[in-house]
């Protein structure tokens, strides 16, 4: 496996601030051994199982707590059923309260250095086993959220993640061109990847254990290893976080996948407890800029051609697209390009 290199832990320097942003500026990331308290991450872990069955993704007569999956069920980001399900779990008010835990807020102030402003746009990773064509590719956050450069992401597997289950990886040193890396069309979550072959340097993972945390920048390339279990989903959270005052795209005070379904704050906000953290965002102070999306029209163009050309994975991409959107630009385009494709196969063969 290329990801044989251990995670370098900072529990050693989690007091010294100076030395944790030298560590970042150095390496672009910062691993904890249970940063998080493991009993929180549990119940919450349960709480998005339970929601999980309930949409019928976990097999019948199975330990809630062990996430085994309904293998006939498998979707994922893209999937009008993945969305459908998710944005229950999304629902969750302890789902975001995780991303505002103390010890999460205290850690990033020491890596910022200012006030830490955490997105509303948070986001569960929600993976199927035996789906490896969709794993997440080696990207950069950046192109994703945008915004500025000084943005972190913070990384929790919401159960035990050893390598087989599909945890995070890292190539360490990877920010440091201080730039976005030529991104192409992919599978997976995000769908746009990096060509790591052009990439020097050994990529670093763990056995990841409830509690841990991977915190690292948003230029940083990373990428998610393959679920080989043979019946286990992974479920993790993403939260991103920057100093309050710098720039902010505006898609990220929107839900995550709010473009794939009718979700709304409101809805999220249904039946929550507490109004502490309901558009906690409108009273604060930052330019909000529009979403740059030129790195996503890129990949879908390259989807076109690559679809043009036999390239599975493109088509199933385009044919996913016009199920979940079919009167849009793109789904017009993406019809084209297979139809033509289907009439010069047909032709063939003929």
């Amino acid at each position: 496996m290329a990801d044989s290199k251990e995670l370098r832990s900072s529990n050693d320097a989690i007091d010294d601030a100076d030395e944790l942003r030298r560590r970042m500026k150095d390496e672009g990331y910062l691993f904890f051994r249970k940063l998080q308290d493991p009993d929180k991450l549990w119940a919450l872990r349960l709480e998005i199982l339970e929601v999980i069955r309930e949409g019928g993704w976990l097999k019948a007569g199975t330990n809630l707590a062990d996430g085994i999956a309904d293998l006939s069920q498998r979707c994922t980001e893209g999937d009008g059923q993945y969305t459908d399900v998710y944005h229950e779990v999304y629902k969750l008010e302890s789902f975001h309260q995780a991303g505002h835990w103390p010890e999460l807020l205290e850690t990033m102030h020491k890596i910022i250095g200012n006030t830490v402003f955490p997105y509303p746009h948070k986001i569960a990773r929600l993976w199927f086993p035996q789906y490896t064509d969709h794993t997440t590719p080696a990207h950069q956050d950046f192109v994703h959220f945008q915004g500025n450069y000084e943005t972190y992401t913070c990384w929790t597997p919401v159960g035990d993640s050893p390598i087989e289950l599909g945890g995070l990886s890292i190539l360490p040193g990877s920010h440091k061109q201080n730039t976005v890396f030529d991104h192409h069309f992919s599978l997976g979550a995000g769908a746009l990847s990096v060509d790591t072959e052009e990439r020097s340097g050994d990529w670093v993972t763990t056995n990841y254990e409830i509690g841990d945390t991977l915190i690292f920048h948003c230029l940083t390339l990373h990428r998610a290893l393959p679920n080989l279990t043979p019946d286990r989903l992974r479920v993790s959270l993403d939260n991103r976080y920057q100093a309050l005052g710098l720039p902010l795209a505006d898609t990220m005070l929107e839900p995550h996948l709010y473009n794939f379904s009718e979700i709304s704050w409101d809805k999220i906000y249904q039946g929550w407890q507490s109004d502490d953290l309901q558009y906690y965002w409108k009273d604060l102070d930052f330019p909000v800029i529009p979403k740059d999306f030129s790195f996503g029209d890129k990949g879908f163009a390259e989807a076109l051609e690559l679809t043009r050309q036999g390239d599975e994975h493109a088509r199933f991409a385009l044919s996913r697209l016009i199920e979940r959107d079919p009167t849009s630009d793109q789904a017009k385009a993406a019809q084209e390009v297979l139809q033509e494709y289907e009439a010069k196969t047909t032709g063939a063969v003929n």
